[in-house]
């Protein structure tokens, strides 16, 4: 899983699986789920994300993580 900012734009994207999109759909308003040809969701846009969440704040609970990659680009 992938969870990736555009600033410019305001958009997060987390990305599920690596699998290309094969359809997507606006499910509320600014949020838009892709899912792969057998309709299994590989991933989350979130637009207007300021509106939606705190981008200075991120946890993560009880994930078994076995790597973890920070990256801040500003």
């Amino acid at each position: 899983m992938k969870i990736q900012y555009f600033p410019e734009d305001d958009v997060i994207y987390i990305e599920l699986s690596d699998k290309g999109s094969a359809e997507s759909e606006e499910v509320l308003s600014g949020i838009v789920i892709d899912f792969d040809e057998n309709g299994v969701p590989v991933g989350i846009e979130i637009s207007n994300a300021s509106n939606f969440m705190h981008l200075d704040k991120f946890a993560i609970f009880d994930l078994p993580i076995r790597s973890l990659v920070v990256e801040n680009h500003q």
